[in-house]
C-alpha cells in the first residue's frame, strides 16, 4: 500500500516537474525505485533533481518495507508450521499408554471428543488434509499420514500405545491397518470398525481383537427403544459418564493387587465406598454378573464396577489400584 502510494505520487510530480506524458512519467518512475536509473536528468532542474532523490529514497525504502514484510510472512509461517509440528512430535512421543485413533471420519470424530471428556491420551492419524486440520485445530495430538503405513504407525507410539482403534469407512482399509498393527506390536489391543458383517470374520483373522458395526448397533439401539423404551433409557442414562457423575469402570487386578484372596464382601465395596460390583471377567474371559458376596478376586480379573466418580477413585486409592 505504501509502494502504491509513493509510486502513484512519483508519476504524477514527473508528470508536473518535467512535463512528461502519462507513459513516460510511469517508465521514469519504475526505473528510478528499481534503482535500474537514467542518465536524462544532468540538465534537469535542481528541484527535478531533488524530487528525484527523494523518489529514490522513498520508493527504496517503502519496497524494502514491503519486501521484508512478505519475507518474514513467509518465514513466520514457516517457522511456526515446524514449531507446531515438534511440539506434536514432542507430545506424541510423550505418551505412555495411550489410544491411537485411526481415521478422524464421523465415528473417529466423536471418538477424539469422547476420549477427551474421559481424560484418556490418544492420538489420531488422518490422511486428509483437511480433517487433519481440524483435529488439530481443536489441540488433539494427531499425524496426518496413512494409517497403513509402518512407518506412520510408530511415529504415533504403537509401541508404547495400550489400544488401537481403526474406525475408517472402509473395510479393506480397516483389515489393511489392523494387519500392519497385529505384525508391528502382537500384544496390542486392536478394535476395528466393520461396515459389513461379512468383513467381521477377516478383521478376526487379521488380528482384531474386537469388531464394531456401526450400523448393527444403531438398529439394535433403535429396536430397544421401540420395544423397551424405559430399559433403553436406563442403559443409556449409565453410559452416559457425565449423569449425576456416574459411571462404569473397569479395575484389572495385577498379580502383586491387594484385592487378590480378597472376597466381595470383604472389600465393603458398597457399604463403605458406595459402589456396586456389576461383574468380574475371570482371566479365562468368563463372564461372571452380579458375582456372590463369597467371590475372591483372583490374579488377572477384570472388576466391573459402578458408582459415582469420587467413590471409585477412593475405592481405587483403598486397594492402591
Amino acid at each position: 500500500m505504501v509502494l502504491a502510494f509513493i509510486f502513484a505520487g512519483a508519476v504524477l510530480g514527473y508528470c508536473w516537474l518535467g512535463e512528461y506524458d502519462f507513459v513516460d512519467a510511469i517508465w521514469l518512475t519504475t526505473i528510478t525505485i528499481s534503482s535500474v536509473g537514467f542518465s536524462e536528468t544532468s540538465d534537469s532542474p535542481a528541484v527535478f533533481k531533488l524530487f528525484t532523490v527523494g523518489v529514490i529514497i522513498l520508493g527504496m525504502s517503502a519496497a524494502a518495507y514491503t519486501f521484508g514484510g512478505f519475507v518474514q510472512m513467509v518465514l513466520e509461517g514457516e517457522l511456526q508450521e515446524v514449531l507446531g509440528h515438534r511440539r506434536m512430535t514432542r507430545g506424541i512421543d510423550k505418551l505412555q499408554r495411550h489410544v491411537v485413533v485411526c481415521g478422524y471420519g464421523r465415528i473417529g470424530e466423536f471418538l477424539a471428543g469422547d476420549l477427551r471428556q474421559s481424560q484418556q491420551h490418544f492420538v489420531v492419524i488422518e490422511r486428509g488434509l483437511d480433517r487433519f486440520e481440524e483435529a488439530k485445530a481443536l489441540g488433539f495430538l494427531c499425524l496426518c499420514g496413512d494409517a497403513t503405513e509402518d512407518s506412520v504407525l510408530a511415529s504415533a507410539g504403537i509401541d508404547r500405545a495400550r489400544c488401537l482403534v481403526s474406525c475408517l469407512p472402509s473395510d479393506a482399509d480397516n483389515v489393511f491397518i489392523t494387519l500392519t498393527a497385529r505384525n508391528l506390536r502382537p500384544s496390542l489391543e486392536i478394535i476395528a470398525r466393520a461396515e459389513h458383517p461379512t468383513t467381521e470374520a477377516k478383521l478376526m483373522q487379521a488380528g482384531a481383537n474386537k469388531v464394531v458395526m456401526p450400523a448393527i448397533i444403531g438398529a439394535h439401539r433403535i429396536e430397544r427403544l421401540v420395544t423397551r423404551p424405559s430399559t433403553a433409557q436406563l442403559m443409556e442414562l449409565v453410559a452416559e459418564s457425565s449423569f449425576l457423575d456416574l459411571e462404569l469402570d473397569e479395575i484389572t487386578l495385577a498379580d502383586d493387587s491387594k484385592l487378590i484372596g480378597v472376597k466381595v464382601a470383604e472389600t465393603e465395596a458398597h457399604r463403605k465406598h458406595r459402589l456396586l460390583v456389576v461383574a468380574v471377567r475371570g482371566a479365562d474371559g468368563q463372564m461372571i454378573f452380579n458375582p456372590e458376596a463369597a467371590y475372591t478376586f483372583r490374579a488377572g480379573d477384570i472388576a466391573i464396577v459402578m458408582g459415582h466418580v469420587e467413590d471409585i477413585r477412593g475405592f481405587r486409592t483403598a486397594f492402591e489400584l
